[in-house]
């Protein structure tokens, strides 16, 4: 069962390009003055030489930046709470920021919800473990809040077969004290 499949996209809008003058624009008063461009022209210079530098591209990144910590955080929640229960590590799936760094934007982990054979105490242990996994995010997921719910389940099987099993031995103490 996996837990921690959560994905998000962020969208990249990239700004519309400038086309380049066509004739040489006049030069401003700083410039014939020998101080350089102007604050205004020299920012806008700056973002045509480097489209990075644009403050739409820096936000973009930002948040891209932000959501991969905050995945990797969620799946690192998981490993830490699940110890020995996980059996895959962490796997990412990314997107390419404007910057070409790729940023995780969802994950996942795997982890074993199978009962234990023969051992309701076992496995209603285990279940609890499995449930505390699922939902060590901060956030947890859709499907986060689905593996605990079926560790339930098998918690909730885990205790009738332990109340079957004292049953029977009552009935059998019962039984042999009267025989």
């Amino acid at each position: 069962m996996q837990i921690a499949r959560s994905s998000a996209s962020i969208p990249v809008l990239l700004p519309p390009t400038r086309p380049a003058p066509a004739a040489a624009e006049p030069a401003a008063p700083a410039d014939r003055a020998g101080d350089g461009p102007a604050p205004a022209r020299a920012v806008a210079a700056a973002q045509r030489s480097d489209p990075l530098q644009d403050p739409a591209i820096q936000r973009v990144i930002a948040q891209l930046a932000a959501r991969d910590r905050e995945v990797r955080a969620h799946e690192q929640a998981h490993v830490a709470a699940g110890g020995e229960l996980i059996t895959s590590g962490p796997t990412y799936s990314y997107q390419t920021g404007p910057d070409g760094r790729r940023y995780a934007v969802g994950g996942e982990v795997g982890i074993d919800t199978s009962p234990v054979p023969d051992d309701p105490e076992a496995t209603l242990r285990k279940a609890d473990r499995v449930r505390a996994a699922a939902l060590a995010p901060v956030q947890p997921s859709p499907q986060d809040f689905r593996v605990a719910a079926q560790a339930d389940r098998m918690a909730g099987q885990a205790r009738l077969e332990i109340a079957q099993e004292r049953a029977l031995e009552t009935y059998r103490s019962v039984a042999k004290a009267d025989g």
